[in-house]
């Protein structure tokens, strides 16, 4: 069985910068989702509010 690291100073540098793109990627990735999650809390948490209001008119819940 061969060795699994690539052979050449070429390949390597290959290898180097195809994982710090594939590293990179993930990380603005990431960012992306943690910058949405407050808005999409803050959109979930108003159409939970309305349903409740909605449930309390409709039953006469108060």
């Amino acid at each position: 069985m061969g060795l699994c690291f690539p052979s050449t100073p070429k390949k390597l540098a290959m290898t180097i910068g195809l994982f710090a793109s594939g590293a990179a990627l993930f990380a603005l990735g990431l960012h992306k989702c943690y910058v949405n999650i407050a808005p999409q809390r803050a959109r979930i948490e108003a159409r939970n509010d309305f349903v409740r209001e909605r449930l309390r008119k409709k039953y006469g819940k108060e």
